[in-house]
């Protein structure tokens, strides 16, 4: 039946190839046109590609001439001239498609051409790949051909100073890791200064290994954490100043509103309690905060009602459903202020400052690419996710290689015997071999058999993976016996040594199938590249995990009612197609997964885009007093409405309204419940925004405009960071228990939703309310400074990271508190020495 389809519709894939095909078909014809330049005319092209780019000609136009010039520019610098059906791929990666290439088949040098084609319009262009080893590789070795033809190369490496990434961002074309690109763009959306960010806007990438990053990795978090200091004091600190206060005297408290806020005479005392000449200077912010949030678990929040303490935990308590909802934890430090008010151990406060999958990441792109010898299989979520289409490119030269049917065994031991006999008679013959396992476990297990056996031999897996450039270049000599887990030394080719092709090409033994088709197709394409021999054969027994979950156990019953023992392999092509059944089972259920997960991710992408837009909006803008105002609008427009939201206007509470203005935004009486008395609730916000912003031109003129403009920055942006991150972890505590929502017939997905928005909405109000408070009451002080809300943050991924330990990233740590003594002598704080 798919035969007669292909017919009447044609192959899809044969289909791309032709459009593809026309296109080389235009770069070979130009081929004897640039063997003509001389080598500086050959450069100069770029500038006249950029030119003409600059005057309206599309890349799809320059596409022909300019992988032309690439071609030319790589038989001169490298001695490499790309074949025929490299110029396929590189015409795929243009389009931003996938391009599979089998192992061998040169998809290095392919991207140099949409490469260089991309970075003509001066956005950059960055090449990604799986370790750091092929990132310096390839810029070294690539750049020679870019740097010929006129554009710069930069190398962003871990561990790097910020110029030295601004440096190599600001290059045509950078290499690095995708989890340095990730973290970098964390990082950005975190710096105090536009100058410290380091990344350009993200406009086209090329991902080596494409399935690795973005199926594989694809659910990996990268996570900057830190930690905080000492905030379990300032809870219990807090806590005891909050107890000794007097209702209505030190504070007031709207029932309906929930509104708790300290009087003149409560401000007094905190500023006599915690020895304060100001509550309300910019660098008491963390002391207002803790008061606050101490004030609401005293007089809001009621034990038996809002929370339970249960084995030494506050649990909080579902208003609607009167449900414990264990694991859930109520955000900006509330939680810790009651845990503090109950006696018991303060949690620490969680510090991701900032996350993102790899999913999302490679998602903001304007255009994405990628290459790798395996990808068809997992065609369809590269097509929903990443909008990005399969192309199998043909190989250059027929392959040869021998692909034996799969061996299986009654037991895992007969199974190692036959392999370890395998791998034996091999090496004596001298034909080198590559064993794939799944697990480091398996690698180790084979390792010491081998031993055994006396057969000497190479282990590469997760434990040592600082060789593997090494242990790889020697996987193809004489005799050479490598056993690697199934994804290691990826990107790297397996060259065969002098006399191998007469032994029969480099033997690949899988010692059992991993539940994704395309991790084996992965190891089968370390052998036999460019038309070299090649043979590869797996081994399986009943007991391999993947053959037990389709039920092998009717089988292990029929080998033993045929008397068949542990030495006798079957080959059964039923058994084959049963276990690729399998494989394509559990590949579904895992995309569904990373699908689900995708879902969920998406409601805090949308979120993050808002905050960092919001962010770099701060670090650019040249004044902020409209965004200032228009936060403080919104904050007195939402507390008008809540002190007015009573249908009769006799029941509206007028005199709390006043008393959280004067306490709030503007001085002592300086308004009254008889100003707003008659009024209508648009009247009320008009004549505070009045009053309001004749403060604010006050202000304005106590200061010179820079203090002032420098003072917005400083409070937005320590408002912004402090109320995200605790944002991202209130999401992630969200995230952990909504499924159990399920049990109650809702979808948890549409429920995620809705709870988050809600959420972002509270923040957001949260935002308002504190940054009015602080633009209006702080005293501005002159040597004002930008500071980050958590010290000595670490980027961390949170996967299984494959590359080298050196990963995680330098980030610079201060060890002296800003409340201790000064490091200098001098007997000062350090907040007021050398930390000022």
């Amino acid at each position: 039946m798919r035969g007669i389809l292909k017919k009447v519709f044609g192959d899809g894939n044969s289909r791309q190839l032709k459009k593809l095909e026309a296109i080389a078909d235009q770069i070979e014809a130009l081929e004897p046109e640039m063997q003509k330049l001389t080598d500086a005319q050959l450069t100069e092209k770029t500038e006249e590609f950029k030119q003409r780019y600059q005057n309206g000609e599309s890349l799809d136009d320059l596409l022909p001439e300019a992988y032309a010039v690439v071609r030319e520019g790589a038989n001169r610098v490298l001695k490499m001239r790309p074949y025929y059906v490299q110029l396929l791929g590189a015409i795929a990666l243009h389009n931003g498609d996938i391009a599979e290439m089998k192992t061998g088949e040169g998809k290095t040098l392919a991207s140099t051409m949409p490469a260089y084609l991309n970075a003509i319009t001066g956005k950059g262009v960055h090449i990604i790949t799986v370790n750091e080893y092929l990132a310096d590789r390839d810029a070294k070795e690539m750049g020679q051909l870019f740097e010929f033809l006129g554009l710069t190369v930069g190398l962003n490496a871990n561990g790097q100073s910020k110029e030295e990434k601004r440096e190599a961002y600001a290059a045509d074309i950078t290499y690095g890791t995708n989890n340095e690109f990730g973290f970098d763009y964390l990082r950005d959306n975190m710096v105090l200064y536009k100058e410290h960010m380091v990344q350009r806007p993200l406009h086209y990438a090329i991902i080596d290994e494409v399935d690795s990053i973005l199926i594989d990795e694809a659910r990996t978090p990268l996570i900057i954490s830190g930690s905080a200091s000492k905030s379990e004091n300032a809870y219990i600190q807090a806590n005891q100043f909050v107890r000794g206060l007097k209702f209505e005297e030190d504070y007031t408290y709207d029932e309906k509103t929930k509104n708790v806020q300290l009087t003149e005479e409560g401000i007094n005392k905190a500023e006599s309690f915690y020895n304060l000449e100001n509550l309300y200077d910019i660098s008491n912010v963390s002391v207002t905060h803790h008061i606050n949030q101490a004030l609401k678990a005293h007089v809001v929040m009621k034990r038996d009602t809002d929370y339970v303490v249960e084995e030494g935990e506050v649990v909080i308590v579902d208003q609607f459903t009167g449900r414990l909802m264990k694991g859930r934890r109520y955000s900006d430090g509330l939680h810790q202020s009651i845990e503090a008010k109950e006696g018991l151990a303060i949690q620490k406060e969680s510090m991701t400052l900032a996350t993102i999958t790899f999913q999302n990441l490679f998602r903001m792109y304007e255009k994405l690419a990628g290459m790798t010898g395996t990808a068809k299989t997992e065609e369809e979520e590269f097509r929903n996710i990443y909008n990005m289409d399969v192309v199998v490119i043909p190989t250059n030269k027929p392959i040869a290689r021998d692909d034996r049917p799969d061996l299986i065994f009654k037991t895992m031991e007969g199974k190692f015997k036959a392999v370890v006999e395998d791998i034996k008679q091999r090496h004596q013959t001298g034909q080198p071999v590559l064993v794939g396992t799944v697990a480091v476990e398996t690698s180790e297990l084979i390792s010491k058999l081998l031993k055994k056996a006396g057969v000497p031999h190479n282990v590469l897996n997760a434990k040592n993976h600082f060789r593997e450039a090494e242990i790889i270049l020697q996987a193809g000599q004489k005799g050479a016996v490598t056993i690697a887990t199934n994804m290691a030394g990826r990107g790297t080719d397996i060259k065969l040594g002098e006399g191998i092709k007469e032994l029969g090409g480099l033997a690949v033994i899988g010692t059992e199938r991993h539940e994704s088709r395309r991790i084996d197709n992965q190891l089968r394409g370390r052998s036999g590249r460019q038309g070299d021999p090649g043979i590869t054969q797996f081994y399986l027994s009943l007991e391999d995990e993947l053959m037990r979950r389709f039920g092998s156990d009717n089988m292990k019953a029929m080998m033993e009612r045929l008397g068949m023992d542990d030495t006798q392999p079957i080959e059964s092509k039923m058994v084959s197609r049963a276990v690729e059944s399998a494989q394509k089972r559990v590949e579904g259920n895992n995309f569904d997964a990373r699908k689900t997960l995708l879902s969920y991710d998406d409601v805090l992408r949308q979120q993050r885009e808002i905050i960092y837009e919001q962010r770099y909006q701060v670090l650019t803008a040249e004044s902020l007093r409209e965004i200032v105002e228009g936060m403080i609008e919104a904050n007195v427009q939402s507390k008008v409405t809540s002190f007015t939201s009573d249908e009769d206007d006799v029941n509206w509470e007028l005199a709390a309204l006043a008393d959280y203005v004067n306490a709030n935004l503007l001085e002592q009486d300086s308004v009254s419940e008889a100003d707003f008395k008659g009024k209508e609730p648009e009247e009320m916000s008009e004549l505070i925004m009045e009053k309001v912003k004749a403060k604010y031109d006050e202000k304005e003129q106590e200061l010179s405009s820079e203090q002032m403009r420098e003072f917005e920055k400083v409070i937005l942006l320590r408002v912004v960071d402090t109320k995200w991150m605790d944002h991202i972890d209130q999401m992630d505590q969200l995230r952990q228990g909504i499924h159990l929502r399920a049990y109650g017939q809702t979808d948890p997905l549409r429920e995620y939703q809705m709870e988050g928005f809600a959420m972002f909405e509270a923040m957001v109000d949260s935002m308002n309310e504190e940054v009015s408070r602080y633009i209006m009451k702080a005293q501005i002080r002159d040597n004002l400074q930008r500071q980050e809300v958590v010290k000595g943050a670490k980027a961390v991924s949170g996967g299984g990271d494959k590359t080298p330990k050196k990963k995680t990233p330098y980030v610079k740590k201060e060890t002296t508190g800003r409340n201790d003594p000064c490091p200098c002598g001098s007997g000062k704080k350090y907040k007021h020495c050398h930390g000022a």
